[in-house]
């Protein structure tokens, strides 16, 4: 088969996989507090990228990691997956998936922002106009079509979900000259924020997990956390240019809905569906007028 057709393949079996965390995250949490679901998703995600680097013949990389490599990965682990991913389920808990899947889909706006602070990036009147219609999607979202009442209809859940995107950008930036295996720098970042949430867990008290939740939490740790990235890394290495298979990505949030309609039982609102298309155009524009804006690490959180 053609390679570029094989990148196409794995890039398409991505956007499926990702499209379902939404719904899968919103059913898990009706069996499990959103403490307990990162506990079991982030053991099961350290195991599945465990086993695959042993696989893949890595495992001899983890031994040429400095010890400045592991503090790094204690620090990145702290913001991904445990502080990241805490604040997402925390969010979830709060909001129908509908609202917090694609206000935690503004992430790549963040990340615009935070360069900008940190001087990495100019932010240009042109980006700035493309990024106040993703704001204007936040707003949709939030009020549930009711903008001119300015009235969120659940702040602290909304902006949970906002700020969780904003620690994803902050780790992207941390990792960003951070120049070991991918692989293994993400088994080492689940094995740490594992770490961290089970540290949480016991002095906050753990309940007995029912078995649907526990079952949600290991299709959330392999598909969400775990194989899903190395399936992604396949697409890229596979396709001639990034830009070919990244634009697939932004078919994950539409077809999320459609999960979160006919598995999670969600009726999609139109307020939702407006709002995420402002946020995705939005996002789609400031790309298009930055020139060099990252491809393939800004589309691993769907």
């Amino acid at each position: 088969m053609d390679r570029q057709k094989q990148a196409y393949g794995y890039a398409i079996l991505t956007v499926l996989f990702w499209s379902t965390v939404a719904t899968a995250f919103k059913i898990t949490l009706r069996h499990l507090t959103f403490l307990e679901m990162l506990l079991y998703a982030s053991l099961i995600s350290a195991v599945t990228l465990g086993t695959v680097l042993w696989c893949q013949g890595k495992w001899p990389l983890l031994g040429k990691c400095s010890r400045r490599d592991y503090l790094h990965s204690l620090v990145l682990g702290f913001l991904n997956p445990f502080l990241y991913y805490l604040i997402l389920f925390k969010a979830y808990a709060l909001l129908p998936a509908q609202e917090a899947q694609p206000l935690n889909y503004t992430w790549p706006l963040m990340l615009v922002l935070l360069a900008s602070l940190t001087g990495r990036e100019r932010l240009t009147l042109p980006r700035m106009m493309a990024m106040l219609l993703s704001f204007l999607g936040i707003l949709t979202i939030s009020t549930r079509g009711d903008l001119l009442s300015f009235r969120v209809t659940n702040l602290p859940g909304a902006l949970l979900a906002v700020g969780s995107s904003v620690i994803w950008a902050a780790y992207w930036l941390a990792n960003l000259n951070d120049r070991r295996d991918e692989g293994v720098k993400l088994f080492l970042n689940f094995v740490f924020g594992f770490v961290y949430t089970l540290l949480l867990a016991v002095l906050t008290g753990l309940g007995t997990p029912a078995w649907p939740g526990l079952a949600g939490a290991v299709y959330i740790g392999v598909f969400e956390m775990g194989i899903t990235f190395f399936v992604w890394m396949k697409a890229l290495t596979l396709s001639r240019t990034a830009a070919q298979v990244t634009r697939l990505i932004y078919l994950s949030p539409f077809i999320s809905l459609v999960f979160i309609h006919f598995v999670g039982g969600e009726e999609i609102r139109i307020s939702s569906f407006v709002g995420l298309i402002l946020i995705v155009t939005g996002i789609i524009l400031q790309e298009r007028v930055s020139r060099g804006a990252p491809d393939e690490e800004a589309s691993k959180n769907c």
